[in-house]
């Protein structure tokens, strides 16, 4: 049996990953660092997992790369599904040094560093005559405007902490001189109307479409801008399209999504994505089809592999989406979140797969009170 390796076991999305290679047939390990998990991830105790590994230390250690590899070589040539950001940017960097020991999709350090840079990722859309906000060199004629600094990631910062509404000039001043901290002259963009919505696709070795599903924002915490807490998939072959240009582009490879607001293109996460359950929820094959392609096989992308229309949620943090709604006076959005209560299941929750899922929900709650 054939194995697959995947890393940063902590995450909501490894245990959706480790569930789709064992149900593809594959024996599954999975990774962890010591230093970046209290707990023992729930994807260590799910039914799919043949072995869950303890690594010493953490993924930003100069030796972290080491140990993977190490860990990797222990096994015949796996598959490896890289779901944290430090470890991937460790696998890119080392591309052609684990060619050999390992199967994996992941994009050169240059398509990371660009699509990562939100001012690259604009300009190039002019370049493709790709939709996007406005754009503003000096003072902005007119509010409100979002601020927000070329690639906060790089600088630890949350979603929610990535960017700033100005609603007036005094707001915009404030915001400029915080953003002005991270990396430089900050980005100033009219603020877009309408549900954040994203485009995910899987890109072969050849950067060939290979995968893509839509989805969109219902709620989100914090409320006033952070991670999805409730989404819905729908499908839109023009979103697609214009996603896929825009990887291609890059020469990218792997998984990634692309974010739009209002039909215009906002920023690029090249990687595993927060709402990634939702590949599992919606019947997406993205994670079958990122190991039979990483393993070289040739696919024939497929539009509308998926179901449309399929809610996912996240207990406690839709719960505290839906308090915050009522808090703010959105009763539409707050009534959404109690009607999803009692009709849309957790993303993480499997019949079958109780045990992960209840470590799951144990780790949620500790993380919250703790």
């Amino acid at each position: 049996m054939k194995t697959a390796v995947v890393t940063d076991g902590k995450y909501r999305a490894s245990l959706a990953a480790v569930r789709a290679l064992g149900e593809a047939g594959f024996s599954v390990v999975v990774t962890q660092t010591r230093q970046e998990a209290v707990h023992t991830p729930a994807s260590f105790v799910s039914k799919f997992t043949k072995e869950g590994r303890w690594m010493e230390g953490s993924c930003r250690d100069a030796d972290y790369g080491e140990r993977l590899t190490a860990l990797l070589q222990a096994y015949d040539r796996p598959v490896l599904f890289p779901t944290g950001a430090d470890t991937l940017r460790w696998i890119s960097a080392h591309r052609e040094e684990l060619a050999g020991t390992a199967d994996f999709l992941v994009a050169s350090p240059q398509a990371l560093a660009d699509l990562n840079d939100k001012e690259t990722v604009h300009q190039r859309c002019l370049a493709l005559g790709l939709p996007v906000p406005q754009e503003y060199d000096g003072p902005p004629d007119r509010y409100p405007v979002v601020v927000k600094p070329r690639c906060g990631e790089q600088f630890g910062l949350k979603s929610w902490e990535r960017y700033t509404i100005a609603e007036g000039q005094a707001a915009y001043q404030r915001a400029y001189e915080t953003m002005s901290q991270y990396g430089g002259v900050p980005i100033v963009q009219e603020k877009v109307s309408g549900p954040g919505e994203g485009v995910n696709l899987l890109l072969d070795q050849n950067s060939r479409l290979v995968c893509a599903f839509c989805h969109r924002r219902l709620r989100e915490y914090p409320v006033t801008g952070g991670p999805s807490t409730c989404c819905v998939s729908f499908y839109d072959e023009k979103m697609i399209d214009q996603a896929y240009r825009l990887l291609a582009s890059f020469g990218f490879v792997g998984m990634a999504m692309v974010e739009f607001k209002g039909g215009k293109i906002l920023e690029v996460n090249p990687r595993v994505w927060g709402s990634f359950p939702m590949t599992a929820c919606c019947g997406a094959p993205f994670v079958a089809n990122y190991a039979r392609a990483a393993q070289g096989e040739v696919l024939e992308y497929t539009p509308r592999n998926f179901r449309e229309g399929v809610k996912m949620r996240y207990l406690f943090h839709d719960g505290a989406a839906t308090l915050g709604y009522l808090r703010q006076g959105d009763l539409r959005r707050a009534w959404g979140g109690v009607v999803d209560f009692f009709t849309v299941p957790e993303a993480l929750k499997r019949k079958g797969d109780q045990k992960a899922y209840r470590r799951y929900l144990r780790n949620s709650l500790k993380g919250r009170l703790g």
